[in-house]
């Protein structure tokens, strides 16, 4: 990478290089102007097509009303919180049981290794 010397701000390096004819570097060109030729037909993106409503009949007609919707039970909390407590200790002894026979296989292999 090379850097710029002399005088020149550190903006420098990144500008365009000068085209010649006195532009002014920190403006970009002026656009071309949009509008169509005289007598022909538009040669850009007019935009989409204009949106009509639908008729007013335009849907099925409806035979059958769906039923309202039921009325759930009352759920018993503290019954909730028991079996949430229950299913709990159950996880964890079987954590438990996995997690001693896991102990004792790895004492056996070590003491095989060791005698």
């Amino acid at each position: 990478m090379t850097t710029p010397s002399g005088g020149s701000t550190s903006d420098d390096y990144w500008r365009r290089p000068d085209t010649g004819d006195d532009a002014v570097a920190d403006e970009p060109p002026a656009a071309p102007a949009a509008t169509p030729p005289a007598g022909g037909p538009a040669t850009g993106y007019s935009g989409p097509p204009p949106s009509l409503a639908p008729p007013a009949g335009w849907r099925p007609p409806v035979h059958l009303q769906p039923a309202p919707p039921r009325q759930l039970p009352l759920q018993d909390m503290a019954d909730l919180d028991a079996a949430e407590q229950r299913s709990q200790r159950v996880t964890y002894g079987f954590g438990a049981a996995a997690g001693v026979v896991l102990l004792v296989l790895l004492c056996l292999l070590c003491s095989r290794v060791i005698f």
